[in-house]
């Protein structure tokens, strides 16, 4: 079984060398993507035996996790598994998360951070992960704990199949929304995470917003019906309700009341809006489809 390791990597010198020679110790085959750095990153790992990948400037982590997608394909990798290089993931856990590959229960596992209790993990990093968490869930009708963690294994399959498109932090989302949409099987499995130093650089509100966005835009592509179609139907009757209103004033007193002729008008305009763009999204999607497939 070929496994390989891969590491979306920005200015991450000081403790680059480090994991790379703790995951030796499992797979020769680690694939380091350096994101634009202005420190060593690059050249240390490539000093130390990885496959290195050159952004030459920083993207994005999601873009740092598409270059090792398609490098992890290209050498035919049987299991990729992703791997932070601030230093808060342990490589004793890497075994734990691909063993329901390896035992064929899983296409996609990841490390989830609230299997076990985490005391170490900041409350508002636990808050804003958990609702990311929930939001992600409500796109795949699922019921993941961690959907934001970058301790993943994927299978040959997944990544023969899926190309990630996002390049920030709403990669994660994108690449379960996906999976899920594919019927691919996730699975989750608990991992110790350390906190103690400089580990994530991602601003927390920032990082949200990106996710919560990047799940509105995957779920809207996924999903066109459900996404545009429910808020239609809702308008639709919201407004042909104030209408009727309008309609039974006019009749009964002969005046019209501007202001419920003006929300019946509008909602129910926003309502056919809506209702052609989920016609309409969801026929160009499904001939996209069509056409990839042949």
């Amino acid at each position: 079984m070929d496994i390989v390791i891969g590491i979306p990597a920005y200015n991450e010198e000081e403790k680059i060398a480090s994991i790379i020679l703790k995951l030796k110790k499992i797979t020769d085959k680690i694939i380091v993507c350096n994101d634009g750095s202005s420190d060593m990153t690059g050249q240390i790992a490539r000093s130390l035996g990885a496959i290195v990948i050159e952004h030459p400037k920083n993207i994005g982590y999601g873009a740092g996790i598409r270059s090792i997608f398609l490098k992890a394909k290209e050498i035919q990798a049987d299991i990729l598994v992703t791997f932070d290089a601030d230093g808060q993931h342990r490589t004793e856990d890497i075994q734990a998360v691909i063993d329901p590959i390896l035992g064929d229960k899983a296409d996609i596992v990841i490390g989830s951070r609230f299997l076990e209790k985490n005391e170490q993990m900041p409350e508002y990093r636990k808050l804003g992960i958990k609702v990311i968490t929930k939001i992600t869930n409500a796109s795949m009708n699922d019921s993941l704990t961690d959907s934001q963690s970058g301790f993943r294994a994927y299978s040959k399959k997944v990544l023969n199949d899926i190309v990630p498109s996002d390049y920030g932090m709403g990669v994660s989302t994108e690449i379960l929304i996906k999976a899920s949409k594919k019927e691919f099987r996730i699975a989750e499995v608990p991992i110790v995470v350390s906190y103690e130093g400089k580990t994530s650089t991602h601003h927390p509100v920032s990082h949200g917003v990106s996710v919560i966005l990047s799940t509105i835009k995957y779920t809207s592509i996924e999903h066109p019906l459900k996404f545009y179609g429910i808020p239609a139907l809702v308008f639709l009757i919201v407004g042909l309700s104030f209408v009727l209103w309008t309609i039974q004033n006019y009749a009964d007193d002969g005046k019209i009341i501007t202001n419920i002729a003006l929300i019946g008008v509008g909602t129910t305009v926003l309502g056919v809006i809506l209702l052609i763009a989920a016609i309409l999204l969801y026929s160009l999607i499904n001939v996209v489809r069509e056409s990839n497939t042949k």
